[in-house]
């Protein structure tokens, strides 16, 4: 990259090294200039859209600092290639085990982005139940704030006592923070045996049930998911042969040691026995149904669903089913179950406002909350994007923010749309 200078009309900043990150966030609060930060730019068009003329580019930091799979961690700079990243660490037969989304099918754009994205996005696939999510599998951080200041956050160990440990927060910050350089995360060895057990037919409610006694069971479920026949329309990859079945399914995940995953696949079958018969996915047919699950497949941009808003909603899996089957029913779109019906990822027919006010009534009264994932230009300009916090949330969200970024520098306008001008 050039050296930071004074923006012009356009200005993509292409940075080498975290001086440069310094210098080009001072030149952006010199100028008064808000900068929009981007590594592959997969996913620009989750948040509103920002009011800004120069960009930061980050995807010239793209090295692996430190790889050591004896002490399960990784050292990376936030513009590497996820995919570069993932190929690396399972050569060693390890993962990421929070399952990070890739958001490229459902967006309708190419490639899966960088590690930095993938920690500021935050998004979890169908383990986070039982591994957690991004913020739980970051052990350190290298960041320039809103200052022009780099800081370190975290440490490079498991067991991380290292003071406050404010690395957490970037994790679905949405770049709004700080600008993160190189992160240090935990990696787990892959499972040697994966299989998962099957119910066809169940309405939602009851599926919501069959999901609730899996993961109460004692046998260690690592994914629970429930797709209505009608998100099937039509299926293609990993998911086609349910669609063939013409019947909703049902999948719960067990992962582990071969005999250990054969001997409680038996026993929670025996367990749900009274939802119906259970049919059995193993290995590599289980592991792509289940990606096709975390990257939400089949509300894809290339298919039939394609021109419908998404919302990711997250609420109390008790309240799943039925909030699932009242959404699609007043709504007319259709839905999907994560995490035992934890989260639910709704499609809706397209409207002026994207159906927000029903999204957000139904999800407020039982307690959750509600993202807009894909819309137009224009409707994420007209609806807030992210779920609006109360009163108290929202001047303790100002107050963390205005500690990293008090000019607003940073991603200015993408989480709170009345600051997007």
């Amino acid at each position: 990259m050039t050296r930071a200078r004074k923006f012009s009309a356009v200005d993509t900043l292409k940075v080498r090294d975290a001086k440069d990150v310094e210098e080009v966030v001072r030149a952006a609060i010199a100028s008064e200039q808000p900068l929009e930060i981007i590594g592959h730019g997969t996913k620009r068009t989750i948040g509103h859209p920002m009011a800004t003329n120069a960009v930061l580019d980050l995807s010239g930091l793209n090295a692996v600092s430190a790889y050591e799979p004896n002490e399960l961690i990784i050292t990376v700079q936030s513009g590497a290639p996820l995919a570069d990243v993932q190929s690396l660490i399972d050569s060693k037969n390890q993962q990421f085990a929070f399952e990070p989304m890739d958001t490229s099918a459902l967006l309708g754009v190419s490639g899966n982005g960088t590690i930095g994205g993938m920690i500021g996005a935050g998004l979890a696939g169908p383990r986070r139940i039982k591994a957690g999510g991004a913020r739980d599998h970051l052990l350190g951080a290298h960041a320039v704030s809103g200052f022009g200041d780099s800081f370190k956050t975290g440490g490079r160990v498991v067991k991380n006592v290292t003071g406050y440990d404010l690395c957490k927060l970037l994790a679905g910050s949405w770049g709004t923070l700080a600008v993160m350089t190189e992160v240090t995360l935990k990696v787990m060895p892959k499972p040697e045996s994966e299989r998962t057990l099957m119910l066809s037919g169940l309405d939602d409610v009851t599926a919501n049930r069959a999901m609730t006694a899996a993961l109460g069971s004692p046998y260690d479920v690592s994914g629970a998911a429930h797709l209505p026949n009608s998100a099937f329309r039509p299926a293609t990859g990993a998911l086609a042969g349910f669609a063939a079945q013409g019947r909703a399914v049902t999948l719960l995940r067990l992962e582990g040691i071969a005999a250990s995953v054969a001997d409680r696949a038996k026993s929670l079958a025996t367990t749900l026995a009274p939802f119906g018969a259970v049919e059995m996915l193993q290995d590599s047919a289980s592991a792509a149904a289940w990606s096709a699950i975390r990257d939400v497949e089949p509300f894809a941009a290339s298919g039939a669903l394609g021109a419908w808003p998404v919302w990711r909603i997250v609420c109390p899996p008790a309240a799943g089913g039925a909030l699932g089957q009242a959404l699609a029913r007043d709504g007319g779109g259709d839905v999907i179950y994560d995490w035992g019906g934890g989260l639910i990822w709704a499609a809706l027919p397209p409207k002026p406002d994207a159906q927000a006010a029903l999204i957000r009534q139904r999800v407020e009264a039982v307690g959750g909350h509600a993202a807009l994932i894909r819309a137009s230009e224009q409707v994420r300009r007209d609806v807030d994007v992210f779920h609006p916090q109360g009163a108290g949330l929202a001047a303790l969200s100002q107050r963390v923010r205005h500690s990293f970024d008090p000019r607003i520098v940073l991603n200015r306008g993408r989480m709170l749309r009345r600051t997007a001008t």
